[in-house]
């Protein structure tokens, strides 16, 4: 005990010294972590004003507060006396290390990027990619999140929404809707096609420019298949493609007009003995 109190008293003043350092090393850090959620909250704000999309926001946001973050740490850490640049080339170093086995978050992250650049897609759109389709909710620095149709939050790696094809269903104005009606051979062609046109013409979501779209598409095995395309507002393509099918179906019932099932022809043939 006696050691104990000889020591700190013959080092009085670096322990002071050091004991002031670590205390203004945690004031520096814990100070920098709460102005990186500030400056964070700043940019979206300005990002805000500038009507910059949403998901883009979120995703500078985040590299806003993860660059204010290492910057602190390092300004904490040079503080307490540590050498700065050794220390950025042991972060430098540790990261290659880290980097060889992230390749996969490294590569997030750069498609994030690409994302955030070249903007395939906006918050509110409605899009496929990954093998996944929902409502895009924002981008992340590692991942995009979705919101699928029956509600479920999906997070995909932004890697593997580069890696693929992106289908964005909100982009344009306007989607045509494909539908393919069969009737039985014995049907009139001719009116069929002039029924078909008429539920078209009388529908008040469906637009007059571009035209729609109405012929015999294939002679199927058991149907004559009519193409139906009519365009409509994408916001309505939904409600206009389910509307359309009922629609067609009560029309051509009570026209006479048969929709044929699949049907096969099986021939058996007797073999005479004798």
């Amino acid at each position: 005990m006696d050691f104990l109190n000889n020591f700190v008293i013959e080092n009085q003043a670096v322990i002071q010294d050091y004991g002031l350092r670590i205390l203004v090393s945690v004031l520096i850090i814990w100070l920098g972590f709460k102005f990186s959620k500030l400056a964070s909250r700043w940019v979206g704000r300005l990002l805000e004003r500038k009507s910059i999309d949403t998901a883009i926001s979120a995703f500078v946001q985040s590299l806003v507060r993860i660059l204010i973050l290492i910057a602190v740490i390092i300004a904490g850490l040079s503080h307490l006396g540590i050498e700065t640049t050794t220390f950025v080339t042991i972060i430098g170093a540790a990261g290659l290390a880290i980097a060889l086995a992230l390749q996969g978050s490294l590569s997030n992250f750069a498609s994030g990027i690409l994302i955030a650049g070249f903007r395939p897609f906006k918050a509110g759109d409605y899009i496929e990619a990954g093998g996944v389709a929902g409502v895009v909710k924002e981008i992340q620095i590692f991942s995009t999140v979705l919101t699928t149709p029956d509600n479920k939050r999906v997070v995909i790696p932004n890697a593997q929404v580069t890696g693929s094809a992106i289908t964005n269903y909100s982009s344009n104005p306007t989607r045509r809707i494909d539908l393919v009606i069969g009737v039985a051979y014995d049907a009139d062609l001719k009116e069929t096609e002039t029924l078909l046109k008429s539920i078209l013409d009388n529908h008040p979501l469906i637009l007059k420019e571009p035209a729609y779209t109405v012929g015999v598409l294939e002679l199927a095995d058991s149907s004559v298949n009519f193409a139906v395309r009519p365009w409509v507002n994408t916001a309505d393509f939904w409600a206009v493609k389910f509307e359309l099918n009922q629609t067609i179906k009560q029309a051509l019932d009570n026209a006479g007009i048969g929709i044929p099932f699949p049907q096969m022809d099986v021939h058996f043939h007797q073999n005479k003995k004798g």
